[in-house]
């Protein structure tokens, strides 16, 4: 049944309960002074990242922590709960078109023609979803692709901080992209079963970055908004034309600051008037299991729970909240109670919680939706493109230098040499450093790092190597911004007690993997000993401290004024991680092409590749007898051989990362 038919059946039946004799009857029953109260279930995915099925494209296996289609088994549970069956909302949060070969595969290799039909959307119009709003990631592949993607929806989505660029510096006449909030009227049973009318108001947000991100698709053509003010400009509209209540769905994340615009779940839960906030992007759970098990960014430096963060009840500043984490792996609940005091509905308990599908079973209506995407996308990724001599793994990357990285480095270095020498032979005398950062470090979870066998190389294996749909961009800076574009990327490292000897932990869970940036073509040490230059965040915390050591090039110390030319791709030329001193650089290169593309050009050109690290950086030594630890996957355990200073300590953490000892003497 089309969903809009449904609406209007719901409505006419809930007109010819309120007229019936037995609602009449109950109406009786009810003291003279009783205030209806109602529950409302809202039921949030997020990040999907086209992982539609248990299937990991890059293992060519199964994997049960990932799927919409095992999500779409949760959210059937979900309703059937007595308590909601009438009286559930289901939301998406955005990031959903973007992340897996699957979602390439539909947008490059394969694209949707007018009228056919994104298998997310299908998957999506099967579980009668009744709002969304965008992430960054869907704008990865411009606006008409996004706007083919969704118009086949039978859901709206919602976004109100991204306007059409008008061009004319007036930002009092700007008109919004998209429909900025939708107040949708729903029909609820209240606890007695009285139909009660409900109008819900949905607003969205996405990152302002995505006109720095996805510079090259949006340019021209959009321009993005604070998330905060925006909040602040719809949210009192809403209230006025009737909202009873008010779900804020942020594609943003949480860090416990007031003025990072990337991340401002902390800041927007101070908004006056939203009822229950959905919030994504840094694939993050919450609320945890435990408050042991809150992330880190929900702590302080000490560890505290930042205030107004109460994690058993799952709300920020009193206002309930969840986010789902990643890939279908979870369904994020918000329960609430609603009661009506003077013809208006008010909050007056919740209670927010996350589901874990691991251990469920795939909804087969929606394998069956997704199979033929499924089955050509295989076929695609399993493509040969060339071969390794030798293994290929991201399990120590964080710690040392690592050929999952280097690989990647050989290949935007060959690029932009040859580009260089056909277009822009000006910059010629100008040394190449390349960056790169090993994206499959378990963020995602203990399953996500990469291990390739010796022997063929496909299309996979390159997507396993470069994750995202980055394009190309090479910067001309000075040898002072790669000097703190690396102390940035240090962040990374915890401060190392050398008289310590106690277990200390290297790593930050709370640094994003994807920001440890490896710059190949220099030599350097980090002395975690140093407390860190930069926070996450970009900020300065420890200006007189510098963890950069013996920072060197062809042999000779870094000259601050040198030029340099620097490979990365469009995130960290547009300003994210907020690395001092690279926005705002000048290109030399602003490329189109997709890094991951160059990865399998430069395989398939080379044939056979010899994946070694130049080990041109390190951990510098220390003294004393630190016992350092870090995790990763216990699969790695095979590799330790390979380093002569790593050891695994054959023990776990509660999330199934395996403990290991460096040796850093």
């Amino acid at each position: 049944m089309n969903k809009n038919v449904k609406k209007v059946a719901s409505l006419t039946l809930a007109i010819s309960l309120l007229s019936s004799p037995l609602a009449g009857q109950a109406i009786a029953k009810m003291p003279a002074k009783h205030k209806s109260k109602v529950n409302l279930r809202i039921m949030e995915t997020t990040d999907i990242h086209t992982n539609l099925l248990n299937f990991d494209y890059y293992k060519n296996a199964a994997s049960e922590n990932v799927g919409l289609a095992k999500t779409a088994t949760l959210v059937k549970t979900a309703r059937e709960d007595l308590k909601y069956s009438q009286n559930s909302v289901l939301v998406d949060n955005g990031d959903l078109i973007q992340g897996t070969p699957l979602g390439t595969y539909k947008a490059k290799i394969a694209p949707l023609k007018d009228g056919e039909v994104h298998p997310a959307i299908a998957a999506m119009n099967l579980m009668d979803y009744d709002m969304a709003t965008l992430g960054n990631h869907e704008f990865n592949y411009g606006l008409d692709f996004l706007a083919e993607t969704y118009d086949d929806a039978n859901f709206p989505f919602v976004n109100a901080n991204v306007y059409v660029d008008d061009h004319d510096n007036n930002p009092k006449n700007d008109v919004n992209k998209y429909t900025p909030y939708k107040i949708v009227k729903k029909f609820v049973r209240d606890e007695y079963g009285r139909p009660k009318l409900l109008k819900i108001g949905y607003i969205g947000f996405v990152p302002p970055q995505i006109n720095e991100w996805d510079k090259s698709h949006l340019d021209g053509k959009v321009i993005t908004k604070n998330i905060i003010e925006s909040a602040e400009k719809f949210i009192p509209q809403m209230k006025k034309k009737g909202a009873d209540i008010i779900i804020a769905q942020a594609h943003s994340g949480f860090n416990g600051s007031e003025t990072n615009t990337e991340d401002v779940i902390y800041a927007l839960s101070k908004v006056k008037g939203i009822n229950a906030l959905t919030f994504s992007h840094t694939h993050k759970i919450f609320p945890a299991a435990d408050e042991k098990s809150l992330d880190s960014l929900f702590k302080d430096a000490k560890g505290n729970v930042l205030p107004g963060v109460e994690n058993a009840k799952g709300t920020i500043n009193g206002v309930p909240a969840v986010q789902a984490g990643y890939g279908g792996g979870s369904l994020g609940l918000i329960d609430l109670t609603l009661q009506q005091d003077r013809g208006r509905w008010k909050v007056v308990s919740s209670q927010s919680s996350v589901r874990s599908a691991a251990a469920v079973k795939p909804d087969e209506k929606v394998v069956k939706t997704v199979k033929n995407a499924h089955e050509a996308t295989i076929k695609y990724v399993n493509t040969p493109i060339g071969s390794t001599t030798d293994d290929i793994h991201s399990f120590f990357a964080l710690v040392q230098d690592d050929p999952s990285v280097q690989v990647v480095t050989n290949a935007q270095k060959w690029y932009v040499e040859k580009y260089i020498s056909l277009n822009k032979p000006e910059y010629k005398d100008l040394p190449i450093l390349s960056v790169g950062a090993p994206f499959k470090a378990g963020r995602n979870g203990v399953g996500e790092f990469t291990e390739i066998q010796k022997g063929p190389l496909t299309i996979r294996s390159a997507g396993d190597l470069y994750l995202y749909d980055n394009t190309l961009k090479a910067l001309k800076v000075k040898g002072s911004v790669v000097k703190e574009w690396l102390e940035m990327s240090a962040g990374k490292f915890k401060t190392i007690d050398p008289n310590k000897t106690e277990t200390q932990e290297l790593l930050d869970a709370g640094f994003p993997v994807y920001n440890f940036d490896v710059i190949d073509g220099v030599n350097y040490q980090v002395d975690v000993t140093k407390a860190p230059k930069y926070d996450k965040n970009g900020a300065v915390i420890n200006a007189d401290s510098n963890r950069i050591v013996n920072l060197s090039y062809d042999g000779k110390a870094v000259d601050p004024n040198q030029d340099f030319i620097v490979v990365t791709n469009n995130y960290r030329a547009g300003g994210g991680g907020n690395f001092p001193g690279v926005k705002g650089s000048e290109y030399v290169v602003d490329s189109a092409d997709e890094n991951r593309q160059i990865l399998m050009d430069y395989i398939t050109e080379m044939k056979e590749i010899t994946p070694t690290a130049d080990n041109n950086w390190s951990i510098a030594p220390i003294s004393g007898n630190a016992n350092v630890t870090f995790l990763s996957s216990p699969n790695g355990q095979k590799y330790t051989s390979e380093t002569g200073k790593i050891q695994y300590t054959n023990k776990t953490d509660a999330n199934g990362f395996g403990i290991y000892s460096i040796d850093l003497k």
